[in-house]
């Protein structure tokens, strides 16, 4: 199958790829890390309207996002609303106009009505409910990324243990979240694409790990990587605040994508295979 996936270099675009890839799928990747040229805030993009056009299936996975430090600074800035809000009219308006099956990636955040962020995710969700789409919400995905200046939590706490010896939570670490390799996130990418028949428009898909964890026992099992090299006696360094995105009670998963996918990797595994891909680029190999 031709497929088309659009913000190929961010933190899931990049796994999907290779995951395709692997699974023989003619992948056309799509990032304006690639190429200005690939800069889908540009309107008309030649090259967006060939991709699209060319493709069996896309999956929309393209957003100016990072974690929570840069959200913080960025998401009630004019570039960030502007950039996500001409990049989803563009790529919706050429989706629409070749009538193409595709996936939209929102986030677990689309009902809080207080983040920019989560409200334009829920304006990607509205245009592609009236394309009959299909969305999905992820859930805290984690994994290798290249642009550190937006990295989410496990990756930003590896990096500043490697630079600093310490890593700083934003919180006092209590908050829970469901966090997702990227691996398995793949995988449930595939599976909804495989299956894309089989499901309606306003079906609720969450995908997520379904299984809690806090970020204290998160910033423990990355201490505990590093204990594993012996010249690192990493600290961590708490916060005061409390998390108030993620504390929405309303904010609960679906499950009924567990009719069709079930996640593997367990938060240990998950943050241990992350750890040792980053450890060879500070150049700890084994």
């Amino acid at each position: 199958m031709k497929v088309t996936v659009l913000g190929s270099s961010g933190q899931i675009g990049a796994y999907l790829v290779e995951y395709l890839s692997a699974k023989g799928h003619d992948v056309t990747p799509f990032d304006i890390a690639r190429h200005h040229g690939e800069d889908m805030t540009q309107i008309p993009n030649h090259n967006l309207d060939r991709a699209i056009k060319n493709s069996d299936f896309v999956f929309v996975l393209a957003f100016d996002v990072g974690g929570s430090r840069y959200l913080k600074k960025y998401q009630h800035t004019f570039n960030f609303v502007n950039n996500n809000t001409r990049m989803m009219a563009n790529v919706f308006d050429l989706l629409g106009k070749y009538k193409k099956r595709f996936v939209f990636a929102s986030s677990q955040m689309s009902n809080m009505s207080y983040s920019p962020y989560g409200v334009l995710k829920r304006v990607g969700e509205l245009y592609t409910s009236t394309l009959k789409g299909l969305t999905v919400k992820f859930w805290n995905v984690y994994g290798i990324e290249k642009d550190m200046d937006k990295a989410h939590v496990i990756t930003d706490f590896i990096r500043k243990g490697f630079e600093e010896g310490q890593f700083e939570m934003l919180t006092d670490g209590t908050e829970e979240r469901q966090f997702l390799y990227a691996e398995d996130c793949c995988e449930a990418l595939e599976t909804v694409m495989d299956n894309y028949t089989d499901f309606k428009p306003e079906d609720e898909l969450h995908i997520t790990s379904f299984r809690s964890t806090t970020i204290r026992e998160v910033a423990n099992i990355i201490q505990g990587c590093f204990g594993l090299i012996d010249k690192f006696d990493v600290k961590i360094e708490s916060g005061l605040a409390k998390d108030s995105v993620q504390l929405d009670k309303r904010n609960s998963p679906s499950a009924y994508i567990l009719d069709w996918w079930v996640p593997k990797t367990t938060i240990d595994v998950g943050i241990r295979k992350v750890f040792n891909e980053m450890k060879k680029e500070y150049g700890y190999n084994d």
